[in-house]
């Protein structure tokens, strides 16, 4: 059962780690295309 605790809590990690990656690139994606808006 700790074995499974450890691997629950790196695999928690990763996919934090990942869905941070993913809102950060898609929050600048979002704030270039406002940008693009204003400018045009």
């Amino acid at each position: 059962m700790n074995g499974f605790d450890v691997v629950m809590v790196i695999a928690v990690i990763l996919f934090a780690r990942l869905g941070v990656r993913l809102v950060s690139k898609y929050i600048q994606m979002k704030r270039e295309k406002n940008n693009e808006d204003i400018n045009d």
